[in-house]
């Protein structure tokens, strides 16, 4: 096994562990919703700290049920990760070629140097 290999293999381990571990280990359990966002968290610690706060303003568009706004999320992260994929795939396809291009001209020299060498010739 490669170096690259065993430190992919160790890096989805560590993501599936993350993943598995809070089920696991029950870190959700007696609350209502065990794992809400970062968002919902900040709101209900605000509400417990100062019931009378009024937020600066409100959202453009609020989806009508948490599922919608679920969905919306992933698929927000699905256009992130798609972009950031075509960006590295189209950097790693220009830098083939670039080594293609390079590969081709060397060989092109190379022939051109035999071609124009002058024969030895033997008195």
């Amino acid at each position: 096994m490669t170096r690259n290999a065993k430190i992919n293999t160790l890096l989805l381990l560590l993501v599936a562990a993350l993943a598995v571990l809070p089920l696991a280990l029950g870190l959700g359990e007696g609350k209502e919703e065990p794992f809400t966002g970062a968002d919902a968290q900040a709101e209900s610690a605000i509400t417990e700290l100062k019931p009378d706060y009024k937020p600066w303003f409100s959202p453009l568009y609020e989806p009508p049920s948490g599922e919608i706004e679920s969905a919306l999320f992933a698929l927000q992260a699905a256009l992130g990760a798609g972009v950031l994929a075509y960006y590295f795939g189209v950097r790693r396809g220009r830098r083939q070629g670039a080594a293609q291009a390079l590969a081709q001209a060397r060989a092109q020299g190379a022939a051109r140097e035999q071609d124009t060498a002058e024969p030895v010739r033997e008195p």
